[in-house]
């Protein structure tokens, strides 16, 4: 018995170094130490195979473990206080890699059983053991709410031919200041006290003429799965108090300011309408100045990192538009219809704290050539504006500003042709750029069904999807052998990791991949491991636990701008390992050890089926 004694003693002094068991009361880690069994195994020896059901959590004493995929491919070899087979026992119970003895190695196994109590009863085991997920948005936040939980539904209506007068007694009868015209449920326009001021009584028209005369045709419409916030940022940016919501094609409700009156504005919103009214690139340099705080406000508010990236994008949105409004003031309308187009992460709507500009300039094929120094001038005025307010020069030159990315309809419909018949290593990054395309200012028309038709004639050529496949394994989570996390070795960054060269940006290349492979025209990362999943292109676990991982990696690189700025600095992509506690390092590496092995699937052919 005394040596039992020993025994436990023995584990429990250990179990006092390793997070989170050092968080316990002694009396219960005591009785914890008494649940785990002890271990011997040899080099070479199988801990567990992919697949296999877990006996319980493995905590290691001594030795070490090599961690390999299901596809066989080595992730991660770990060492003492290091424990393995989490990912799986909180999933379904069955191992999600491979474990095998690389030094003879003395092991702790906590039954499952015993796992998922402490689990249950221990805060600091929940915290550390159950799988991170974003932080639910406040209640009552408007920028987080979607436009269902908004918008009134089933909202006042009258026919195109509805008199004046009568659509007038039935706004003040209903206390309305707009009602939308409908014919068979699909929207046809909307008249608004405005119409009514602006259009029948200041212009002496009879009350009896049909609405259809005086109605806002083609109104700004949203759909209900958008967010709040781009109900205030359109109201504040075009000055527009009524939005009709539309849900497949048919009118489903409708968003008025009065609508929003119990919400408080929130400071995103402010920075839009300051963006939109700013008179002068001086101006708009002070509005983007206040993002790393508003960066540091959403994350402490703790918002998901798509909601935060999203609110942060829309202000760039409009700063772009308003530094065409400015262009245009300087130099006279435009000779012929254009189009200003985002590409990386504000094409994706994932911009941060810190952000380059990636930009094109889409031009109607009636162009000329004395046309072209007009678009030359435009181009170099933006440009230079989004650099000055902080929006800095593209190193690679992927700019409006450089002619090769200034060009008619036609031109661009032949890159495209180009880039997929013949797939160079340039071709390749040039394609993925343009894969996140999206318009921002100008005349949409122009890019209308292209986006499609290129992924359509993509997707067909195989040559181009392999070298895409290619491509986007060229960026590695950064895993090391020894101690879990590999770090940059020498320079300014040493010991550091770079969260979006090696942690966001090899899941944004899978995305566009299975984009490619799945024909889905969503843009957004996120949304495009969503639509991959649903649509089979990744199998369901495999598409559940690589967005879990998405969130868990541009969450934490959210956290740390925050935290950068919080200290009064800028922010940047920089973060150290060593700054986390054991728990967010352990949770971040079973992260990046997902994004290796869905990227060691796609490069052996098998997609996201894993």
């Amino acid at each position: 018995m005394a040596g039992d004694r020993d025994a436990t003693d023995t584990i429990i002094a250990f179990l006092e170094t390793v997070h989170p068991y050092d968080s316990l009361p002694r009396e219960e880690l005591s009785r914890v130490a008494e649940l785990f069994v002890p271990v011997s195994l040899a080099a070479g020896e199988a801990v567990y195979a992919f697949g296999e059901t877990l006996d319980g959590l493995y905590l290691i004493r001594s030795g070490r473990i090599e961690i390999h995929d299901r596809n066989g491919a080595l992730v991660s070899l770990l060492g003492p206080r290091n424990s393995f087979g989490e990912r799986g026992l909180l999933r379904d119970g069955k191992a999600a890699t491979s474990a095998r003895v690389a030094e003879d190695a003395a092991l702790l196994l906590l039954p499952a059983a015993d796992l998922q109590r402490l689990i249950a009863e221990q805060p600091a085991f929940a915290r550390f053991f159950s799988r991170l997920r974003p932080p639910e948005p406040r209640s009552g936040d408007l920028t987080t709410l979607k436009v269902s939980q908004l918008m009134t539904r089933e909202p006042v209506t009258c026919t195109p031919d509805t008199p004046v007068a009568a659509a007038a007694k039935l706004m003040r009868d209903r206390g309305i200041s707009s009602i939308c015209v409908a014919e068979s449920g699909k929207l046809a326009g909307i008249l608004t006290t405005g119409d009514l001021a602006g259009r029948v009584v200041a212009e002496g028209l009879s009350a009896e003429i049909p609405v259809a005369q005086v109605m806002t045709r083609d109104p700004l419409t949203l759909t209900p799965d958008q967010l709040g916030s781009d109900i205030l940022h359109r109201m504040l940016e075009r000055r527009i108090g009524h939005f009709p919501v539309i849900a497949r094609g048919r009118l489903a409700g409708i968003v008025t300011q009065t609508d929003l009156t119990r919400f408080q504005a929130v400071s995103s919103a402010q920075l839009v309408r300051d963006a939109a009214r700013a008179e002068s690139v001086e101006a708009l340099a002070k509005v983007t100045q206040r993002i790393p705080q508003l960066l540091r406000q959403l994350v402490g508010a703790h918002n998901a990192h798509d909601v935060v990236t999203r609110l942060i994008t829309d202000i760039a949105d409009t700063a772009t538009r308003r530094l065409l409004a400015m262009a245009e003031a300087e130099f006279g309308p435009p000779p012929v219809p254009y189009l200003w187009l985002a590409c990386g992460s504000q094409g994706r709507q994932e911009q941060t704290g810190i952000s380059d500009q990636d930009n094109c300039l889409f031009l109607d094929d009636s162009v000329s050539d004395a046309d072209m120094p007009y678009f030359e001038k435009l181009a170099r005025f933006v440009c230079d504006g989004l650099d000055a307010i902080g929006y800095v020069y593209c190193p690679g030159e992927m700019m409006a500003v450089t002619p090769r990315w200034r060009q008619p309809v036609r031109v661009w419909r032949e890159y495209f042709r180009r880039w997929i018949a013949n797939p160079t290593p340039e071709a390749q990054m040039l394609a993925s750029v343009m894969f996140d395309l999206r318009p921002i200012g100008g005349s949409f028309a122009l890019f209308a069904n292209l986006q499609e038709e290129t992924l359509a004639k993509a997707r067909r050529n195989s040559i181009f999807v392999a070298h895409m496949i290619a491509n986007s394994l060229t960026h590695s989570p950064p895993l090391g052998l020894l101690r879990g996390i590999a770090t940059i070795r020498s320079g300014e960054h040493r010991d550091h990791i770079d969260m979006k060269l090696s942690g966001v940006i090899p899941i944004v290349d899978l995305g566009r991949v299975y984009a490619l492979q799945g024909g889905i025209s969503a843009i957004n990362t996120r949304a495009r491991l969503i639509a991959a999943g649903e649509r089979g292109v990744v199998s369901g676990s495999g598409g559940r636990e690589l967005l879990a991982a998405y969130d868990l990696i541009a969450g934490t690189r959210l956290r740390n701008q925050a935290a950068q700025v919080g200290s009064g600095g800028a922010p940047d992509n920089y973060m150290a390992p060593a700054a986390l506690t054991d728990f967010e390092r352990s949770h971040l590496r079973d992260a990046f050890v997902v994004v290796r092995t869905m990227q060691s699937a796609i490069g052996q052919g098998k997609g996201g089926l894993v």
